[in-house]
């Protein structure tokens, strides 16, 4: 009932008294913005070109990069569901000395510079780290491997997955998870079967993000990982790369980027609508 009132809340129009904001003004106040973020993105669509982004596509060097970048995102996708969900859930629904700390932690990487992010990273675990150093004397070397790029791409997408998926455990009534473990449900069978189908569509739409976040990261791969073609060198990377020696590389990987970003907005935001849907029903 509390969402829906929101929701309906939402959908009125703001008001000052009596009298309502003139959607022309409205639209002509929002114009500037609007041509400001459309304006580039057009312009990278009619500079690149079909024929750019179908020629360039199948090369060596562009191949791997999206390769790579779409087998380390996903792996560090995978790492974040399975490492979050169980942090997630604890911050939603218990309250301990601490808990503020750790979602301060938390959302630290989102707001911290990817440069810092990756030496951070080197710091912990480099040849000379406080825990690669350990791993390096028996043999394990962490940076500057594709193991890099998971670790930095886990590292700053994670919170993007553990914030939406602790506020979709947060929204869940708890009425049906305590009838069920009245009738002798155990806590692993209401969170598998009754607080998981309810809260499916945010936990995958955080996911989704997360995986957007982890394809797209530059700052901290290049300072961790390294920009080795073939091994370490993702979509950012290369376009990176590109831009300085072959722009029509650069173009073609920024054009499959930015219709892969499109696509994963559109598919949260109709989950999203989805989901607002099925709760006023």
């Amino acid at each position: 009932m509390a969402i829906q009132h929101h929701t309906r809340l939402l959908t009125r129009p703001l008001q000052f008294g009596q009298r309502t904001w003139h959607p022309l003004l409205l639209g002509l106040l929002a114009l500037p913005l609007l041509l400001f973020l459309f304006l580039p993105l057009l312009a990278l669509l009619v500079r690149t070109g079909l024929t750019t982004v179908l020629t360039n596509v199948l090369q060596t060097q562009v191949m791997q990069a999206i390769v790579l970048s779409l087998g380390t995102s996903l792996l560090a996708t995978l790492l974040a569901i399975v490492l979050g969900t169980p942090l997630a859930y604890l911050l939603a629904r218990y309250q301990f000395r601490g808990r503020m700390m750790i979602e301060t932690l938390i959302d630290l990487p989102m707001v911290l510079p990817p440069a810092v992010a990756g030496i951070a990273l080197l710091m912990a675990f480099g040849r000379r780290g406080i825990v690669g150093e350990h791993l390096s004397s028996v043999g394990i070397e962490i940076a500057f491997t594709q193991v890099a790029v998971v670790l930095a791409q886990l590292f700053v997408a994670a919170p993007f997955y553990v914030k939406s998926a602790a506020a979709a455990f947060t929204r869940i009534e708890r009425e049906a998870e305590e009838a069920a473990m009245i009738d002798g449900a155990s806590g692993g069978v209401v969170f598998w079967y009754i607080i998981l189908p309810l809260s499916w569509p945010v936990l995958f739409g955080g996911a989704v993000m997360t995986w957007a976040r982890a394809l797209g990261e530059f700052g901290a791969t290049i300072i961790f990982a390294g920009n080795f073609p073939g091994r370490t060198q993702t979509m950012p990377l290369a376009i990176y790369i590109g831009f300085q020696l072959e722009l029509s590389t650069a173009l073609t990987l920024s054009i499959i980027l930015l219709i892969i970003s499109f696509g994963v907005l559109a598919l949260v935001k109709g989950l999203m609508r989805q989901r607002i849907g099925a709760t006023d029903l």
